[in-house]
């Protein structure tokens, strides 16, 4: 079974980036990339998705209002928010959101989320 994942970022160069790693990445499904916040919304109504990776500073809507958002749809899918603003990562923490990451992301950051996601949202196993 694969798990569906959707990636979120308003800079092209890094939705790109995150999308080659999905790709490459074995048991994971890529529903979708989106460049505004506002598109995954409608796709989320309209699919099943089990994680969504978002940038937090977007121009449309930011990345803790989609997590809000996406956190009333059923089944609500699980939000990791990505920023180069470490601040950020309280804000993550307030909003339940199921995980933060600082950019850059690597591989490795991004793969540890999924696996999380897998291992039932427990850390380290």
């Amino acid at each position: 079974m694969s798990i569906k994942v959707v990636a979120v970022d308003n800079a092209p160069e890094l939705l790109e980036k995150i999308k080659r790693i999905f790709l490459n990445m074995e048991g994971v499904e890529l529903a979708g990339c989106f460049e505004e916040a506002v598109a995954v919304v409608d796709f989320v109504r309209e699919h099943t998705v089990d994680m969504v990776f978002t940038d937090i500073v977007m121009p449309d809507i930011s990345g803790i209002s989609l997590a809000k958002e996406l956190h009333k749809q059923e089944p609500a899918p699980a939000v990791v928010l990505m920023s180069s603003i470490p601040g950020f990562s309280l804000e993550a923490w307030k909003i339940q959101a199921f995980g933060f990451i600082e950019k850059p992301y690597t591989r490795a950051h991004i793969a540890e989320m999924v696996q999380r996601y897998v291992n039932g949202g427990r850390e380290g196993e």
